[in-house]
This record gives C-alpha cells, sequence and structure tokens, in this order.
C-alpha cells in the first residue's frame, strides 16, 4: 500500500492487488495514508497456487487491473 500511495504521488499509475481476506486491512491503511488507490482483490489464498494455476488466474484479473491502470481518475 505505501509503494501504490508513493508512486501514484510521483505520477506513475498504479493497481494495489491483494486477496479479499486483506481487503478490510488494506481499505484501514488507505484511510490512514489519506488515499483512494485503485484496487483489485482476488481469491484467497495465492501463496500455494501452482505456476499454472496462477498464469490461469492472472488471465481472470488482468482485464480489471488493466482496466483500473487506463481510468481517467474517477
Amino acid at each position: 500500500m505505501h509503494d501504490t500511495v508513493d508512486l501514484e504521488g510521483r505520477g506513475v499509475p498504479c493497481v494495489f492487488v491483494a486477496t479479499v481476506e486483506f481487503e478490510d486491512g488494506a481499505a484501514a491503511q488507505a484511510r490512514a495514508l489519506g488515499a483512494d488507490p485503485a484496487a483489485v482483490y482476488v481469491e484467497h489464498p495465492i501463496q500455494d497456487r501452482s505456476d499454472e494455476e496462477m498464469v490461469v488466474l492472472a488471465d481472470e484479473w488482468v482485464d480489471a487491473i488493466v482496466a483500473n491502470l487506463v481510468r481517467d481518475g474517477d
């Protein structure tokens, strides 16, 4: 979250990606930082996924991530 906020402040478009397990914590951290970063929350858990599974899941998430990167500052 800190990196996302820092990079956004420097004009670098970012999307914060985390699993749904961390959605509440990310929202609290964003409020504490005074930020409203673009975020995509994915299914949990991901740490025990194989490379092949991650490729399939990334294919599912890429459109949402790209859409947030190119959003016009809403």
